[in-house]
């Protein structure tokens, strides 16, 4: 097809038809969010109390098998108390997009679900005194559904929830906007006889 073609096909296609997903703006990454890393001060204090436990105490000890009973002892500890802790964090992620909210998290199985902003939700902030000092909150979308998502802890909720209010706003007057342009197209009446 040459390109005098195409160009006559897109003039045609952008006076008769409705807002194509082409001349939808395309989506852009609002902000990438984790909870507060805050929750990892007490790992990291267990981590830290751990290494100096076994640093004191490793070929301090009567027997060998005590020594190597501490050592394995504080490498199950760490696991458990700081890295599975850290990778918890690490694969919890919220995206917010111009479009949608998306939730991933596991570290085994792997769930990603998304909410698309047209829908329409409520949001509300839950904060406790820990969280308003260090100004996060637990960010609540409620979409009707039985149970509701949650933004676990994340920095700055405030402006997270003022971030979806406009976002859902946008994008269900957007979704407006193209309902109207939809309906202003009849069947059958010319390109010169619609109202622009």
């Amino acid at each position: 097809m040459s390109k005098k073609a195409m160009s006559k096909k897109k003039a045609r296609n952008a006076t008769t038809g409705p807002l194509s997903p082409a001349a939808q703006p395309p989506e852009r990454v609002v902000a990438r969010l984790r909870s507060h890393a805050r929750v990892l001060f007490w790992p990291t204090i267990l981590l830290f109390a751990v290494c100096g436990v076994t640093g004191f105490y490793s070929g301090n000890l009567a027997e060998p098998w005590q020594n190597t009973a501490l050592v394995v002892g504080a490498v199950l500890l760490s696991v458990v108390g700081w890295l599975l802790p850290l990778a918890m964090w690490l694969t919890r992620r919220y995206t917010i997009t111009t479009r949608r909210i998306i939730f991933r998290h596991g570290f085994f199985v792997r769930v990603r679900q998304e909410l698309v902003h047209s829908r329409g939700y409520d949001v509300t902030v839950r904060q406790t005194w820990l969280q308003q000092m260090w100004r996060s909150g637990t960010v609540r979308i409620d979409t009707g559904l039985e149970h509701p998502l949650l933004l676990k802890d994340v920095p700055n909720a405030d402006l997270v929830q003022q971030v979806l209010n406009d976002l859902m706003h946008e994008s269900r007057s957007f979704i407006g906007l193209t309902r109207e342009e939809t309906s202003s197209f009849a069947p059958g009446t010319p390109a010169w006889g619609r109202s622009s």
